[in-house]
């Protein structure tokens, strides 16, 4: 048999000393016995690169149809695009990886150096993107739970707009004064959500002070004429309610609610505020100011 060599790398002076160790065999051996080894050996590694390349259509096929499944299930359930392709993406590298790693052990090279070496990456390329992989899982618990969604008016991070995409990353509003804004999905998923839109309606508060000595009974009166009268206010799930709610300091607080279509929100809540405004004075209700009152006492010596 033809003698084998061992391709594990090692120092020059032994693999120069193997490789001497063999020409010397083959010179001591007949042409005869020479074909035959050759042959031989051709025939084995023949075989392995036979059953390697066999192993590698096989794997590539069944990474094939694994992500052809992963696309019908995500389609069927609806699942956000942008990560229904991220966790495709990554199956079909992860599995490539390892059928290259699998593929290669057939063939005899060692793959302790490529198990290494991924491990070695993964940990460097880890601790160097910490930041972004902490919004990558933010951006999947938010695609898989879904607290919003695109079109949706939120409040999260301090900001608040209309939602205009969700990516693996960062999810993008834009305000009402139209401003852009990136937020970082790690801080999102982790901080207070309020979502506007998930409800068909809501519920609009007034406040109003009023001088002491005006008459409560009156605005109380007046704040259920002006919310009756507009066709925006929802008797359900409770008809317009206003009540003297508070005896503050210098003045007494009237409080109204009165439930609304969602789009009618801002529009109610502003035109409620001016007829208050314009129509209460009219009626005898004063409005009071911040007032300090100074005693000045006169003391003598």
């Amino acid at each position: 048999m033809l003698p084998q060599i061992d391709i594990t790398p090692e120092p020059s002076d032994t693999l120069a000393m193997k490789v001497s160790e063999t020409i010397h065999e083959l010179s001591s051996m007949s042409g005869s016995e020479i074909f035959s080894s050759i042959s031989s050996t051709i025939i084995k590694w023949g075989l392995k690169v036979l059953a390697a390349l066999l192993l590698y259509l096989i794997g590539a096929w069944i990474i094939r149809r694994i992500r052809k499944v992963l696309k019908k299930i995500f389609t069927k359930r609806k699942i956000e695009p942008s990560l229904a392709t991220f966790t495709t993406s990554f199956v079909n590298i992860a599995l490539t990886v390892i059928l290259f790693i699998v593929v290669v052990s057939i063939l005899g090279v060692p793959t302790s150096t490529f198990a290494a070496l991924l491990a070695a990456g993964g940990l460097a390329v880890g601790m160097a993107l910490s930041g972004t992989l902490q919004n990558f899982a933010g951006g999947v618990m938010l695609l898989l739970f879904k607290p919003f969604k695109v079109g949706d008016y939120i409040d999260a991070n301090g900001f608040s707009g209309t939602v205009d995409a969700i990516n693996i990353t960062t999810t993008q509003i834009h305000t009402v004064d139209n401003k852009i804004v990136h937020l970082p999905n790690g801080s999102v998923a982790n901080s207070n959500i309020q979502n506007y839109s998930t409800a068909d309606i809501r519920r609009v508060d007034w406040n109003i002070s009023v001088s002491y000595g005006d008459d409560a009974e009156k605005g109380i009166s007046l704040l259920k004429d002006y919310l009756s009268k507009d066709p925006r206010v929802l008797n359900t799930p409770e008809p317009p309610f206003a009540a003297l709610s508070q005896l503050g300091d210098s003045a007494i607080v009237l409080t109204a609610r009165a439930w609304t279509k969602s789009g009618d929100y801002w529009g109610l809540l502003y035109d409620i505020n001016k007829l208050i405004y314009e129509d209460f004075p009219k009626q005898g209700m004063t409005f009071p100011y911040p007032q300090l009152d100074v005693h000045v006492r006169n003391v003598q010596d």
